[in-house]
């Protein structure tokens, strides 16, 4: 299963791209950075269905509401997403 995740520096720019986001119709769940993820320097992140995933950035950046990376986890591998 394919699960996306925005990443952000700490829990308040994460709670304001969740409201972002739910006001727009985007489902999320916000939840403490996985310890895999969390070595890249993330505490917070969105998780998201992946066919909501440009959508989701688009809002973030027309709200100027600040995240870290973008990654996708394919079978329990990491990737990082250029969007």
């Amino acid at each position: 299963m394919k699960t996306e995740f925005i990443t952000f520096r700490s829990v308040t720019p994460a709670q304001r791209g969740q409201r972002v986001l739910q006001r727009a119709g985007v489902d999320t769940l916000i939840q403490r950075t996985p310890r895999w993820m969390a070595e890249k320097g993330c505490g917070y992140c969105l998780r998201l269905r992946p066919e909501e995933l440009i959508r989701a950035v688009d809002l973030l950046r027309r709200e100027n509401v600040p995240f870290s990376k973008v990654y996708a986890t394919v079978g329990g591998s990491l990737e990082e997403r250029q969007v």
